[in-house]
């Protein structure tokens, strides 16, 4: 079940109940109180020409997210389900409300500069091919979130990746097919897949291909859209022209079954539905096992890592969840 609120925009000429929205900018949030704010702040503080709306969706919280956003951002347009409805779901439910031309899923741990609207939406309008686009992505430590710029996780692609063939030959394309390890951050090119921190999507892509799957709960879907759209002919495309910040979550903590468990399923999951048709029972049965070794190595590596206290950055933002995904089959 879903309380909504839906207020009617205004503030400035960049967010005016009198225009339509260019973009409408999704954002799910589930216990990130002080991210999603500051996520939200980031969104305010932009310089574009485009007019935006701003949607969030809460997935049950009970950090007090949904008192501190009606609160502080009254304008914005807010879901506050009763239940962890998950990431994909939570994203199509502002889906259905949203009025843009396009749409943006931005994780709620991110931080936008303050041209990336405008270089990201002005890029679209220029380029009618593309169905989706993303920016770079970057760590806290400014180092880059390697998931904003991926191929497929076909079997080749993620068995180079798994056992190391890509950092052995960083240059090779053959072993760098998922992380695209050999192409350059800083260049922009077209690629097969974006990250869920960060997806901006044409209106009529989504009337063509759908939205998220939701037999993915938090991890996978993103791969899977990408997946569905470049099959409906459209391009996705890296545009490192501006870029965001990403709190992600901290490998070395210890991460709730749940977590696992989804990571991991997700893996099957997107395997199954695209890619197991192809091949067969060895290859199909091999993938399955390597699901499955990798699942009860994560399950014994998670029960010796001792809990940590939540890290806080300097800005009071947390690294303490990860909403997007990275899928290796």
């Amino acid at each position: 079940m879903v309380e909504t609120a839906d207020v009617p925009l205004q503030g400035g000429s960049k967010n005016n109940k009198n225009c339509s929205p260019d973009v409408s900018i999704i954002i799910v949030n589930y216990n990130t109180r002080k991210l999603t704010l500051d996520c939200l702040a980031s969104v305010y503080d932009s310089l574009t020409s485009f007019h935006y709306e701003l949607i969030v969706v809460d997935n049950a919280s009970r950090d007090g997210s949904v008192e501190a956003i009606r609160d502080e951002y009254p304008d914005v347009r807010l879901i506050a389900n009763r239940d962890n409805t998950g990431f994909a779901v939570a994203n199509n439910q502002g889906m259905k409300i949203a009025k843009g031309r396009y749409i943006l899923l931005l994780n709620s741990d991110t931080v936008v500069q303050p041209d990336t609207l405008e270089i990201m939406l002005g890029f679209m309008d220029r380029h009618p091919e593309m169905g989706a686009s993303g920016c770079k992505v970057i760590l806290p430590d400014g180092s880059l979130d390697k998931a904003c710029k991926r191929g497929f996780p076909t079997p080749a692609a993620s068995f180079y990746y798994a056992f190391g063939f890509s950092r052995l030959f960083p240059d090779r394309p053959k072993f760098n097919q998922y992380q695209l390890g050999h192409l350059s951050p800083d260049n922009e090119y077209p690629i097969d897949c974006l990250v869920g921190a960060f997806i901006l999507v044409r209106r009529e892509v989504i009337e063509q291909v759908g939205g998220l799957d939701e037999t993915f709960f938090m991890y996978g879907e993103d791969v899977d859209w990408c997946y569905r759209i470049k099959e409906a002919g459209w391009g996705i495309y890296y545009y490192p022209r501006t870029y965001i910040v990403h709190y992600k979550g901290a490998s070395a903590r210890r991460k709730p079954m749940k977590i696992i468990y989804e990571f991991h399923r997700a893996m099957w999951v997107f395997h199954r539905k695209h890619y197991a048709k192809n091949y067969g029972i060895f290859t199909n049965t091999a993938v399955w096992l390597g699901i499955s070794l990798k699942f009860s190595l994560s399950l014994i590596r998670n029960k010796l890592v001792r809990s940590k206290p939540q890290k806080e950055f300097s800005s009071g933002r947390a690294a303490d969840r990860k909403t997007s995904s990275e899928v290796n089959t």
